[in-house]
Parts: structure tokens; C-alpha cells; sequence
């Protein structure tokens, strides 16, 4: 049975909406709210706590989050948009490439990230997406990421 296409353009999403898109779950699942969405952008919004598991070793006495985490919220961010889409709807999006990652900044525990998405371009069952992610306002990842959409075995 496949999942219906929700209406999220222009609506805020809490993550119970989130969790009806994304596969992702605890401890895995890096957006906590979209604040802004329509066909071609999308914003979201990663409340970063000390509780997150990751900081328990990257490091200890000096909590940052991992720049990989980082390039995997905007991806879901970005998959927020792209799985919502009806030729999308029940599949998974796996990584095709990940260009032009740049940290500019570190991200600590009681930061919010902004995490804008932009989709560069669709063809067939692929997507180019353009990210930046800030803190306060000031850039502290961006990233130009490529995803296959695919149906999952079962």
C-alpha cells in the first residue's frame, strides 16, 4: 500500500508529520521542525542538546557535532521535500554525492540549525539539492548533495 502525498507547502511540520515522510528514527532522525516548504525549497530545523548520543564521544570535555551529521540533516531536509513528492512517495533516497562540503563553523550542544535546502535539478528518480546550514544566522555547513530515490526491498 503506498503512502499518500501530504500537503506540506507553505505549513510549518512538527516531527510526528516528519516521521509519516522520512524513514529515519532515534537516534538517527536529525530534523526536529520544517518551518518553510514549496516545490523548490525547503527549511528546516535541528535542535542540537548535549543528550544527542554522538556527543558522549566526538568529544568528551568538548562536545561538537560531527560534520557528517551535519551534511546528513540537510540531506534530510532535503528528503522532507523529495520523498513527499508522488513519483517518490515509499521509497528511500540513498546518497549519490556529496560536493563542495564546507564547515565554516563548529556546532555545540544548545545551537539551533537552520538548514535551508534549495533543489538544483530533477531528472527521472534523481535530485541535486544545494544546502546551507547556520547557526544565529551565520554559516556553518553548506554542501551541494545528489540522491537516487529508490524502491526499498521488502
Amino acid at each position: 500500500m503506498q503512502r499518500e502525498e501530504l500537503d506540506i507547502k507553505g505549513k510549518i511540520l512538527d516531527v510526528n508529520i516528519i516521521q509519516k515522510i522520512l524513514p529515519h528514527r532515534y537516534p538517527f532522525l536529525l530534523v526536529d521542525r520544517i518551518i518553510e516548504s514549496s516545490e523548490k525549497r525547503i527549511v528546516g530545523i535541528k535542535n542540537v542538546t548535549i543528550n544527542e548520543p554522538f556527543f558522549q564521544g566526538h568529544f568528551p570535555g568538548q562536545p561538537i557535532m560531527p560534520g557528517v551529521l551535519i551534511i546528513e540533516a540537510m540531506a534530510q531536509v532535503g528528503g522532507v521535500g523529495a520523498l513527499n513528492m508522488p513519483d517518490n512517495l515509499d521509497k528511500i533516497a540513498y546518497f549519490l554525492s556529496i560536493k563542495e562540503a564546507k564547515f565554516r563553523k563548529v556546532v555545540v550542544p544548545g545551537d539551533q540549525l537552520v538548514i535551508e535546502v534549495d533543489v538544483l535539478k530533477t531528472k527521472l528518480s534523481i535530485m541535486r539539492i544545494r544546502a546551507v546550514a547556520k547557526v544565529a544566522g551565520e554559516v556553518v555547513a553548506e554542501a551541494e548533495l545528489m540522491f537516487a530515490f529508490v524502491t526499498p526491498n521488502k
